[in-house]
């Protein structure tokens, strides 16, 4: 089978280590695409067949080394076809999507259209894909937060002061 990688919506912690162990585990009995720019690689055809040892340097930064975008293929029919008619040349017979809200919804579609089968994984640092207890990232996010926040309280301290700190997320829940 022809499988196809991909990152979409905002970076995380933990993208390229997720896109190298997969890679890893199927590479041997599947041939391993990386899709460049999340969706929008399939528009635009960016697409190549990947081994891990073209991704173990860079499997422990930061980032994604596939790239992302915060392109939705069904934003439109004519902007679906294009993507239908790629995805048909391009030959791929399964799909791993790694990303948050938006990008997990284009995976239902491709499914739900019978383009390709899909496999989701979530990626969110705000940890709002239903259904999910941890998404990667979100632990990073977390921890980091906490240990910023924790910084910031010595110095709060010593100059006698009030700070806030504002950390980003995508609804307030309660």
């Amino acid at each position: 089978m022809k499988v196809g990688i991909l990152t979409g919506g905002g970076d995380a912690p933990g993208l390229n280590i997720a896109v190298y162990t997969l890679t890893k585990l199927l590479e041997g009995r599947h041939e391993v695409y990386a899709i460049f720019h999340g969706w929008r690689g399939i528009l635009d055809k960016e697409v190549r067949r990947v081994r891990s040892k073209d991704l173990i340097d860079t499997a422990f930064t930061g980032g994604t080394f596939i790239r992302t975008s915060r392109t939705n293929p069904f934003k439109d029919e004519t902007r679906a076809e294009t993507f239908a008619k790629n995805l048909r040349e391009l030959g791929l017979d399964v799909i791993v999507a790694i990303g948050g809200d938006d990008t997990l919804s284009a995976a239902a579609q491709t499914q739900a259209r019978g383009l390709a089968n899909v496999v989701g994984i979530p990626k969110t640092i705000d940890n709002d894909v239903y259904g999910t207890d941890y998404t990667i990232g979100f632990d990073t996010a977390v921890n980091e937060a906490i240990r910023v926040t924790e910084s910031f309280k010595t110095t709060l301290v010593s100059h006698e002061r009030v700070g806030v700190v504002e950390v980003m997320g995508r609804e307030l829940v309660g």
